[in-house]
Parts: C-alpha cells; sequence; structure tokens
C-alpha cells in the first residue's frame, strides 16, 4: 500500500511558491512564530524578509526628520511588493540589511527564492498589493502592557537602548501605531492574542507562562482529525500545574472567528497528538518544548497549532 505523500513532498512537487505574511507591532512577539515556521520547514524550504530592511530613512534621518518605522513613508513598501512578487516567480533578489545595532542600513545582500516565503515586519499586511501576493498571514497582538515589557526588555538587553530611550519611543509611536499597524489585525487569516496570566501576572517573566488565544476563521478541510486529549485519571491525581482552556465564537471587522485560548501550564499530554501530525507531515520535531518538560506553555500550544494550521492551508494550495 502507497502511503501518502508528506507535506513537505507535496509543497517541493507544487509548482508554485508560497508567502506567508507575519503582521504586529515592534516587540509583539513576531519572530518567536517565525522561527517556529523556519524550524519546522528547514532552511532550505524557506527564505525570510525582515521587513526592517526596507526602511527608507537611518535612525538618524527618523529622528531628524521626525518620522517612526511605523509610519508607511518611512518604508519602500513598493519596493517590498515588487520583490515578493519576484521571489514568488522564483527569481532571486538583492536588498538592503537594516543593523538594529547602528541603525543602519547596510548591503545590498543577496537572498534566494525558496519554496516557502515569510515576511516578518511592521507593515506585512498593510497594502492591498502585500496581501494579495500572501497565500497565509498572521497578526500579533500582544496586551499593551505585555508588550510595553517585552519591547523594554528586547531593546535594553539587545540593542542597547536605556530605560527612557524605549519608553520615550513608545509613546512617540503610539499614534503611528494605532493609525498603521493595529488595522492590519482586520486582513489577518488568524489573530494571535496575549495577555498576562489569570495565575499570577509575574509567571510571564519568570516562567513565559501568559494566557495565548488564536482567532481563525473556520478551515474548510484538514489532511487529519487531531485530538487535544487529557488523561482525566493521571490529571486529577499528580498534575499540579494551574491551567484553562476556553473556546468562544467571537464576531470581528464583520468575520465570525473562533477563539481558542490556553492558560497556564498545559499537561505535556494534551499536545502529544498534534505534536505526532506535525513532526510525520515535515519530518521535524516542532520544538524543543517537550524534551523533559512535564507541561507546555500557552505559547507553545498556539504554535502548534498554528504550524498545523500553516501545513493544511498550504498543502491544499498545493
Amino acid at each position: 500500500m502507497t502511503s501518502k505523500p508528506g507535506f513537505k513532498e507535496i509543497i517541493k512537487s507544487s509548482p508554485g511558491r508560497f508567502a506567508i505574511g507575519v503582521a504586529g507591532d515592534s516587540g509583539s512577539g513576531k519572530t518567536t512564530f517565525t522561527d517556529s515556521i523556519r524550524h519546522l520547514f528547514g532552511d532550505s524550504m524557506v527564505a525570510t524578509i525582515t521587513l526592517d530592511d526596507y526602511h527608507i530613512y537611518n535612525r538618524t534621518q527618523r529622528d531628524e526628520i521626525q518620522i517612526t518605522p511605523l509610519h508607511p513613508d518611512a518604508n519602500n513598501l513598493a519596493g517590498l511588493e515588487r520583490d515578493l512578487r519576484l521571489l514568488k516567480q522564483g527569481k532571486g533578489i538583492y536588498k538592503n540589511i537594516y543593523n538594529h545595532s547602528t541603525g543602519r542600513l547596510e548591503g545590498p545582500e543577496y537572498l534566494a527564492p525558496a519554496k516557502i516565503i515569510i515576511l516578518e515586519g511592521l507593515h506585512s499586511l498593510f497594502t492591498p498589493g502585500l496581501r494579495d501576493l500572501l497565500d497565509f498571514s498572521l497578526y500579533l497582538d500582544p496586551a499593551s502592557a505585555v508588550k510595553r515589557e517585552w519591547k523594554i526588555k528586547r531593546d535594553m538587553e539587545k540593542r542597547g537602548y536605556s530605560e527612557r530611550e524605549v519608553r520615550d519611543a513608545i509613546a512617540r509611536r503610539e499614534n503611528d501605531y494605532r493609525a498603521y499597524i493595529a488595522p492590519q489585525r482586520d486582513h489577518a487569516d488568524a489573530v494571535i492574542e496575549i495577555g498576562f496570566s489569570r495565575f499570577g501576572r509575574d509567571l510571564g517573566w519568570k516562567k513565559n507562562i501568559y494566557r495565548v488565544s488564536i482567532l481563525q476563521t473556520a478551515t474548510s478541510c484538514s489532511m487529519d482529525h487531531i485530538c487535544l486529549g487529557m488523561d482525566l485519571v493521571s490529571l486529577m491525581s499528580s498534575f499540579d500545574h494551574n491551567f484553562m482552556v476556553e473556546y468562544r465564537v467571537v464576531t470581528e471587522a464583520g468575520r465570525r472567528m473562533g477563539r481558542l485560548a490556553f492558560d497556564g501550564g498545559i499537561p505535556r499530554e494534551m499536545a502529544g497528538d498534534l505534536r505526532r501530525k506535525i513532526e510525520e507531515q515535515t519530518g521535524t520535531q516542532p520544538a524543543d518544548m517537550f524534551r523533559g518538560n512535564a507541561m507546555v506553555t500557552a505559547t507553545d500550544m498556539v504554535r502548534l497549532i498554528v504550524s498545523w494550521r500553516i501545513i493544511n492551508h498550504l498543502a491544499n494550495l498545493a
């Protein structure tokens, strides 16, 4: 009996190339989800475009003319559309590199085409042209207090800013965020919301435990059925982590969507079937989150669900 081809075989044999857009504010957790996608599908199948590389001005110039990176006029979005179209046609591109340490544009650097192209940045879903070129889109929307903590920590530890500089930047960018970034949520195939855990705000800093929800429209079909199961006996007798799973139907921007929320430390067994299906389809372990841990975080559960949604969606397009 001949086995069904897996996801990678389906994508490799497809004549097309596929683009995934990941949008959200600065410091919203976009890289966490794009890293998961790259890990699952492999570097040979994925090309990533970081939209900061399409800034028109360097940091000094932006300060001089008083424009933020969130404003579309500070970015070469027409060039981004052109480059994405070329990559989907199987052609390589040359693009600049934005150096976050110096605030300068460097390059250009050659980017080879790949079967899966990921756009990660502030404006991935901003223009109709970009949205038309995308095959799947994701918007990251952490609560403002969560995002503020993340951005302060990231920009101080990794980019050399002082806390005052980060807070001032957040304040300067707020109007542009509301005008240009937040509306992209209404165009995403799936939205990730992140808030502080109901079991304690400090769990975010200490254990990366948050309340994480995925909102998505109904999918027409699936490659396999997935069970998020629990062993009730072992759960009641030995599991000592607080957790919650909640599902609600909501309407956003005229769209009927399901919101699946996780909070706390999720029993590892609950994700077992989903993890196995992903491994079968990609030949890659979803992440290191399962190694030696009795629980997984809400973020990891949603990363798995997003990965499975993308696998199904692209396989049906191929």
